[in-house]
């Protein structure tokens, strides 16, 4: 049998990821009655890291990236797990444009015009709520400031 301290350091290995995940605050949007849980990423290296190696995602779950600069934005897919849509969102949270984006892919995704925030979802939730450019995302007005 393996001496318990053997265990105890095998089971910190395991517990390291979950200890090291990185911790981001969320806040509550809206999309017409559609009630969005984002996690919100307002300084560099949150939103640097955002979705990287989670395996899931709530049905109403994403991460609000919030820009210093308004500008044409682009998001990517490197090293994140699972599929997810990208809204990119002018100053009041209106949806400039929605692109499907592939996981661990390094393809560009860009912002339609100059956008101050992007909002990530899981594939395609966006479509399933009917939802589109022009309509507005509720909420972004109490996002943190960006760093």
């Amino acid at each position: 049998m393996p001496h318990p301290s053997t265990l105890l350091g095998g089971l910190l290995i395991l517990a390291a990821p979950a200890v090291m995940a990185q911790q981001f605050p969320v806040m509550e949007l809206r999309a017409g009655f559609h009630r969005i849980e984002a996690e919100v990423a307002a300084n560099q290296p949150n939103r640097m890291q955002g979705l990287m190696h989670r395996r899931s995602l709530g049905a109403n779950q994403g991460m609000l990236f919030v820009f210093p600069i308004k500008e044409r934005h682009c998001m990517w897919m490197r090293n994140t797990l699972i599929p997810l849509s990208v809204a990119f969102l002018d100053d009041d949270g209106k949806i400039l444009n929605i692109e499907e984006m592939k996981p661990q892919t390094e393809n560009n995704h860009c912002a339609a015009a100059p956008a101050r925030f992007a909002l990530e979802m899981n594939k395609a939730w966006f479509a399933s709520k009917g939802l589109a450019a022009g309509i507005r995302i509720s909420g972004v007005d109490a996002a943190p400031p960006p760093q």
